[in-house]
């Protein structure tokens, strides 16, 4: 596995995650402050699309996950 779908599937991940500790309807609800992480990964995601610049790839090459 690379980095490009290591860095999709974290992102997907996060998402989903924050979205059920954080929308009211789910059984797993907390705070609905956890929709301010989705807003977060969601303008990770905008602004590395645009720049090719993000953490998560860089991190995930320091931990020795190869490049595509």
């Amino acid at each position: 596995m690379n980095v490009n779908r290591m860095v999709r599937i974290i992102a997907g991940l996060f998402v989903l995650i924050s979205l059920a500790l954080g929308a009211p309807a789910s059984p797993l609800y907390v705070s609905s402050y956890w929709l301010w992480f989705t807003a977060f990964v969601g303008a990770n995601l905008f602004q590395s699309g645009i720049t090719t610049f993000c953490p998560m790839d860089i991190f995930l090459k320091k931990l020795g996950v190869k490049e595509g």
